[in-house]
């Protein structure tokens, strides 16, 4: 639901916020006084184009923020969260226009390109009139609209899981369809592939083993310096080595502890050091022992490392990857070389799905076919008490363009209306009449309101071309529409804003030499005096105020 719309500099608009509610909202002035420009700031902040002529004269740019509440919008939630724009109760759309025609739209204060707001615009508010926010344009909305009517979620839901299964299953056909020839070479590749890996034999961790015994054999000269230079330090030097000499000092110092027990310390550390010496020179012995200088094996691992490294280079990985490549390569020939055995198994699996895929699908166009029928009906009555005597609307189910299958089926669903009689039906969009549209389009959401997936309906020149009975029959049909859906109306009619559960006057004035628009919610008392205006013209009446007070007391005991 929206909220809040804060526009600033815009067009001949200064400043002005609007709060919003639910239910019905009129917004009424006088012609030219600016009803047109607010549903242009409205249309900015959902993603239209802008130009300099958005800002208003004498300001470096214009703004439009619109706040909506989504706390009760899964969908919308779930779109913020997979873009990363921060999923709260509140979604805020911000527009930011230069005086130079470059703009800057903002989702929850990230930055976004036009076509990603109008993602988000298209699923929080629906325009209705000579306006390209409006939805029910759209095939997939007619589609959708119809679906939701006649509730064929698990209609939808078996069509759509088999055809997964059967896109799966034809993108296995058509990998192993390829042709033979190139089958053949393939073959012939992976096959020489294989086999020079099976001749290479690698075993696990091969490659690191060899490369830690090569460090060792070509190494072999330094190691058996650095162990004997060391055992000789420590042990083996005759007139001076480190484990005598140590030995020799904790000698002295045993004795003397006898006389200073502070020495005894010194000693115990020294003890454990000869302790430490001891086990450092046998474990030297062992590693000295078994270092050995061997040119030949040195040679015959350098020789294994560079064999696995030149197939490594070969097939662009590491060493370490070759055995997993090897098993992949292996699958790849084997697979191809059961291809036959596998397409004749996947054809047939492609056949069964496609039979239970037109199966799943005609069951959907058959209730299709048939709500379309009755949603038909529904709304070309109440076309009748809308203005449109004779008018008609034709919901269309035919088969899709060369009937392709898709996930939702294989019809092609179109809105076709007649607005008067005597006319044949065309498509919705060919309407060309914005006030006719408008209220197609309100009769639409009538009879789908519990349906709609977008919380708030604009409606503009809904009234257009009608009035007395009529009129009042469009406002009451607004008004139950609020029970639904947050409604906004921009109206010429008394008897459709005396509808209204909350009333704007849009008005324009002129203070030293700029004119500005502006809009004011109205009390009760303002409210009659409006609608007064809106049946009388210039000159309000004591007569036009009582039948203004009439009409809006009889709209709301409704």
């Amino acid at each position: 639901m929206l909220n809040h719309l804060t526009i600033r500099h815009y067009a001949i608009i200064d400043e002005l916020e609007l709060s919003l509610r639910e239910g019905l909202t009129a917004l009424t002035g006088e012609t030219g006084a600016g009803k047109s420009i607010l549903l242009g700031a409205l249309g900015l902040v959902l993603g239209d184009r802008a130009d300099s002529d958005s800002v208003k004269q004498g300001h470096d740019h214009a703004e439009i923020i619109a706040e909506f509440d989504i706390s009760k919008l899964d969908e919308v939630q779930s779109w913020l969260v997979e873009n990363e724009l921060n999923a709260d109760a509140e979604c805020i759309l911000r527009r930011r226009v230069s005086a130079d025609g470059r703009s800057r739209a903002f989702i929850n204060g990230t930055p976004v390109n036009l076509q990603r707001i109008r993602e988000l615009a298209e699923m929080l508010i629906d325009i209705h009139g000579q306006h390209e926010h409006q939805s029910i344009m759209k095939p997939f909305v007619q589609r959708q609209l119809l679906d939701d009517y006649a509730g064929h979620k698990p209609l939808l839901e078996a069509v759509s899981d088999v055809y997964v299964k059967y896109k799966l299953v034809q993108e296995q056909l058509n990998h192993l369809s390829q042709s033979s020839q190139d089958r053949n070479s393939r073959i012939d590749l992976l096959r020489f592939q294989t086999q020079e890996l099976d001749n290479l034999a690698l075993q696990e961790n091969e490659y690191q083993q060899l490369n830690a015994q090569h460090g060792k054999l070509a190494n072999a000269d330094k190691l058996i310096s650095a162990t004997q230079q060391a055992l000789t330090s420590l042990h083996e030097h005759d007139e001076f080595n480190i484990q005598s000499e140590l030995s020799r000092i904790h000698s002295q110092l045993l004795d003397a502890a006898e006389h200073d027990e502070r020495l005894q310390a010194v000693t115990d550390v020294l003890q454990e050091a000869l302790v430490n010496i001891e086990e450092a020179i046998s474990e030297l012995r062992h590693v000295s022992d078994s270092i050995e200088l061997d040119p030949a094996q040195l040679e015959q691992v350098e020789q294994r490392m560079q064999a696995i490294l030149d197939i490594a280079r070969k097939h662009h990985v590491e060493p370490e990857q070759l055995s997993e490549l090897h098993q992949k390569l292996q699958q790849e020939l084997d697979d191809i070389d059961h291809a036959d055995e596998r397409l004749e198994q996947l054809q047939a699996e492609h056949d069964e799905l496609l039979k239970q895929y037109h199966t799943a699908a005609g069951k959907l166009s058959a209730s299709r076919r048939k709500f379309a029928k009755q949603l038909s009906k529904q709304i070309t009555d109440a076309m009748q008490t809308l203005g449109m005597k004779g008018g008609m609307f034709e919901i269309e189910v035919s088969a899709s363009e060369n009937h392709e299958v898709s996930v939702y089926g294989v019809d092609r669903i179109q809105f076709n209306v007649s607005a008067n009689a005597g006319h044949s039906a065309k498509a919705l969009s060919r309407v060309a009449s914005g006030g006719e549209l408008a209220r197609i389009s309100l009769a639409i959401q009538m009879i789908t309101a519990g349906q709609s997936r977008i919380p708030t309906l604009v409606f503009d020149e809904v009234d257009s071309g009608v009035g007395g009975g009529i009129a009042e029959i469009v406002g009451q049909h607004l008004r139950a529409l609020g029970s639904t859906n947050q409604v906004m109306c921009i109206t010429h009619l008394p008897q459709v804003a005396s509808q209204a559960h909350q009333h704007y006057r849009v008005h324009k004035q002129t203070q030293n030499g700029q004119t500005r628009t502006d809009v004011t919610a109205l009390d009760d008392k303002q409210r009659i005096e409006e609608i007064a205006r809106m049946l009388s013209g210039v000159e309000i009446t004591q007569k036009s105020l009582e039948n203004a007070e009439e009409m809006i007391k009889r709209a709301q005991a409704c």
